[in-house]
C-alpha cells in the first residue's frame, strides 16, 4: 500500500484530502484559512496558475507572476504555521490570517511573517492584500535613559556601568 503524501501546508492531512481539491478546482476553499493553506501549498509545489486565480481580481494589475515563480522555484519550503485567524464580524466577506512560512533560500533559513487579508466575492474567497508582520515600533512611556545618566535602579552608578 502506498503511503499518502503529507500536505505541504502542515495541516497533518494528506495532500489529497487537504489542499489538492482546491488547487485542482474540484472544490472552493470554504474559509480564508483554507485558502491560505492552499496558496502556501501552491508555492511549495510551484503551481503558479492557482496563485494567480486566487488573487482578488482588483489586485491582479500589479501581480508579478515571474517574480512569484522565481521565489517559489528558488525556495525550499519547510512549513506553514497559522498564528491567528480573524473573522471580520462587521463584514462576513472579509477575513485575516496571520502566518509564518518557513523556507530556505541558498541554504539560509528564512521566515515570511505576514498578516494576509482575504475577501469573498460570491462563494469564492480571494487573497486581497498582505502586510509584513513582526517587529513593531516601540513606544516609550518614560524618557530614554542615557548611557551616562544615573541608573534608574537607584544604585547611584551610571547606567552604562550598572543595568545598561
Amino acid at each position: 500500500m502506498q503511503e499518502a503524501t503529507p500536505c505541504p501546508c502542515a495541516s497533518g492531512l494528506s495532500y489529497a484530502e487537504c489542499c489538492e481539491p482546491y488547487i485542482t478546482g474540484a472544490r472552493q476553499p470554504p474559509t480564508p484559512e483554507a485558502l491560505m493553506r492552499s496558496r502556501y501549498s501552491a508555492y511549495a509545489l510551484q503551481i503558479m496558475p492557482y496563485l494567480a486565480s486566487t488573487l482578488h481580481p482588483g489586485q491582479r494589475h500589479d501581480y508579478d507572476e515571474a517574480g512569484a515563480e522565481r521565489w517559489a522555484r528558488e525556495s525550499e519550503w519547510e512549513g506553514l504555521e497559522i498564528l491567528e485567524v480573524v473573522d471580520d464580524h462587521s463584514d462576513p466577506d472579509r477575513g485575516t490570517v496571520e502566518f509564518r512560512a518557513t523556507y530556505r533560500r541558498r541554504g539560509e533559513k528564512l521566515v515570511h511573517h505576514e498578516r494576509a487579508e482575504f475577501r469573498r466575492t460570491g462563494d469564492q474567497w480571494f487573497f486581497y492584500d498582505g502586510k509584513m508582520a513582526g517587529i513593531s515600533q516601540v513606544r516609550r512611556d518614560t524618557p530614554k535613559v542615557g548611557r551616562n545618566d544615573p541608573c534608574p535602579c537607584g544604585s547611584g552608578r551610571k547606567y552604562k556601568k550598572c543595568c545598561g
